[in-house]
């Protein structure tokens, strides 16, 4: 059997180094010039060193499992060079080669360790499950690297890189059968041995074959970023049951009486452990960014991130500012993020995604603001403060950096103007920041403004849809006006005539209640048109009493506090107290009869408003309003829950208070009650001119 052995392994070397020595001396391919001839190169010494060994009566020696360590090492690097990444990936992939090369080195320096001080025969060396498990591993290696060599190749490249891609799956496979069926049977089988040689011998020929199609080897890597991270996934997956099995073996072996329990349940613990590993979102982002980093030019496959990015903006239903957010964030591998959006003069937080509320707001003239939309810059919140300098002339609010886990600020840009911006959390690994992350999240944010600007052009129009259906129905109202006032002419025609007839009293009585009744329908489903606005200053104390006292036949009574009598503002009277009233009868109608409605008139003075404002309370302790309800339809117009309501009283409430310069503020829990806050700023007189 020796002897069959040393010849087949001979056989085996002289191919190899029949097939390298003329490569190394000739072949111009590139990457391919110095790996493939060393690959055969090492291949010739290892199958030399085993006949050798072989005539000697030995099938096996430590020399020889370190030359097996490296003829796999050396076929690794090959298959490597054969994506054709070193042309354009020359920085990212030394560093990779380092961390496999550092890999390589370990198994060599255990399996030093491991055979130091044993015997050279092939039973006693195959006695060390680790060195087993640890020569699988190599084999599986190989097999992927070859199966990703021959997936990323085109139909073309395929003609050309076929054979040597079956020839050097075919070693590895040979290799990764014979120490599994050792493994199994824990002792190893003669025949799979001294066949070895030969069938190594037989990957020769097809290696040659490629090399006459060696021209179409070198193309650039293009391998899918998906499929790069599945079988990242499926061969780590794939060591570490490798490695947590060698040790529930070696566990079983110690173990005594216990070694079974011992062993089953540390292999179902490892198990959970990795299926909590593949469903953790910080594992996943972690290996994502790693592939990217270390295999790949670009940090994007930017065809994918595109078509998932305009797919998240396009689904259907409310909440676009939400998945906006998670659009911008998916980019980054952020967890949630704020959304602030233009509001008039501001820029207040309109969306929330896996992120806490935030109730600040920015003026658009603001120096962040400007800054934003002059540079229309991506800001690493990061680099500001370690390093202010390099965002010459920012000064980021103190609110933005109180905000927890803040990182990214990205404005959304819309025809040059600032529509918005998003302020992203942390990643869940760590993410170095570079020019081309910038440009993407730039670009990406403006496409997000133009669907959220879509959007506010879509509700905007179907707001002018309603309204002039709204006008439409006046048309109607109208002529039911022209009506009532014929109707009355003609009486008051024959009034002179007929003022004396009982019986045409009598029906000029009916007709005018008639009239009266239809009219008061009429002005119930009618707003009215308001005419010019005649401002003038008002004492609010005096227009709140007047609202309080329209609604003091109601039930529960409001009850009217003035903590600060003679504030004045400047406003149309007559709208302001409508205004006033409508807040007061929604408290009323939301509150049970055993409740409280107040209404409180004093000073505002905060953070937010550096002057005093005047400020107009009013609390119920009614049903309240979810979070959800104010946020999506509080404020909504043609919007109402109440059966004879049209949804425009809260809607106009807030257009006018917003034209006063105001604010009108809400505050609910549901079944504890609500409270809005009409916050205006005060009437001052100029000061007389100095003569």
């Amino acid at each position: 059997m020796t002897n069959i052995a040393a010849s087949s392994y001979l056989l085996a070397a002289i191919g190899f180094l029949v097939l390298g020595l003329p490569v190394l001396s000739g072949w111009r391919g590139r990457a391919q010039r110095i790996t493939l001839p060393l690959a055969c190169l090492a291949s010739a010494l290892w199958a030399g060193v085993l006949s050798w060994e072989a005539g000697l009566g030995v099938l096996w020696s430590p020399l020889s499992g370190l030359l097996e360590v490296v003829r796999d090492g050396a076929w690794a690097l090959f298959l490597v060079a054969l994506h054709g990444h070193w042309r354009d990936e020359a920085g990212r992939l030394r560093r990779s080669l380092t961390i496999a090369a550092a890999c390589y080195l370990t198994l060599v320096v255990l399996l030093a360790l491991a055979l130091a001080g044993h015997g050279t025969g092939l039973l006693v060396a195959f006695g060390s499950l680790p060195m087993l498990a640890a020569f699988v591993g190599l084999s599986v290696y190989g097999m992927l690297l070859v199966e990703q060599a021959y997936r990323n190749k085109t139909i073309e490249e395929r003609w050309a890189t076929k054979f040597v891609c079956l020839g050097v799956c075919g070693m590895f496979a040979y290799d990764f059968y014979m120490y599994s069926n050792t493994m199994l049977f824990r002792e190893p089988n003669p025949d799979l041995w001294t066949a070895r040689g030969v069938v190594n011998a037989l990957t020769v020929p097809l290696v040659a074959a490629s090399l006459a199609r060696r021209r179409s080897w070198t193309t650039s890597f293009s391998v899918s970023r998906r499929v790069m991270f599945h079988s990242a996934a499926l061969f780590g997956s794939a060591i570490y049951l490798l490695a947590m099995g060698t040790v529930g073996y070696y566990l079983r072996y110690v173990g005594g009486r216990w070694g079974t329990v011992m062993q089953t349940g540390f292999l179902f613990g490892a198990v959970c452990l990795l299926g909590v590993i593949l469903f953790s979102g910080t594992a996943r982002s972690w290996l994502k960014v790693s592939i990217s980093k270390h295999f790949f030019r670009y940090n994007y496959d930017y065809r994918e991130e595109w078509m998932r990015f305009t797919r998240t903006l396009s689904e259907r239903g409310p909440n676009l500012g939400d998945r906006a957010i998670q659009a911008l964030a998916a980019l980054v591998e952020s967890p949630g993020g704020v959304l602030w959006q233009r509001e008039g003069a501001r820029f207040a937080p309109r969306a929330y995604w896996q992120a806490p509320a935030a109730d600040a707001v920015e003026p658009e003239h603001s120096p962040f603001c400007r800054f934003l939309e002059s540079t229309q810059w991506v800001i690493d919140l990061d680099e500001y403060v370690d390093s202010p300098d390099k965002y010459e002339g920012l000064a980021v609010p103190d609110w933005v950096l109180d905000l927890p886990r803040r990182w990214i600020v990205v404005p959304l840009m819309l025809h040059e103007k600032l529509f918005g911006f998003v302020v992203l959390q942390r990643a869940r690994s760590p993410l170095k920041l570079n020019w081309e992350i910038f440009d993407l999240l730039e670009i990406a944010g403006s496409q997000a403004a133009s669907h959220l600007a879509q959007e506010d052009a879509a509700n905007a129009l179907m707001v002018a849809r309603q309204f002039e259906s709204f006008n439409r129905m006046s048309t109607f109202v109208v002529h039911d006006l022209k009506n009532l006032v014929a109707q009355l002419s003609l009486m008051n025609a024959n009034a002179e005539k007929h003022k004396n007839n009982p019986e045409f009293q009598q029906d000029m009585l009916e007709t005018l209640n008639h009239s009266v009744q239809k009219m008061k329908l009429l002005l119930q489903k009618l707003s009215r048109t308001e005419n010019a606005d005649n401002k003038l200053p008002l004492a609010i104390d005096q227009v709140v009493r007047g609202a309080v006292a329209l609604k003091s036949a109601f039930e529960p009574h409001p009850q009217l506090v003035v903590e600060a009598p003679g504030l004045r503002v400047l406003a149309d009277r007559e709208r302001l107290e409508r205004v006033v009233g409508h807040l007061i009868q929604n408290a009323i109608e939301a509150t049970p009869r055993d409740g409280h409605v107040m209404i409180r008139v004093g000073i505002r003075n905060d953070d937010k408003r550096p002057q005093d404002a005047v400020e107009i309370e009013i609390s119920d302790t009614g049903e309240g309003m979810s979070e959800e309800f104010i946020r999506e339809r509080l404020f909504k117009p043609f919007d109402s829950t109440k059966s004879a309501g049209m949804g425009i009283g809260v809607f106009e409430s807030r257009e006018y208070i917003t034209e006063l310069g105001g604010a009108l503020e809400v505050s609910s829990r549901p079944s504890l009650g609500t409270t809005f806050r009409v916050v205006l700023p005060p009437y001052r007189e100029a000061a007389p001119a100095m003569t």
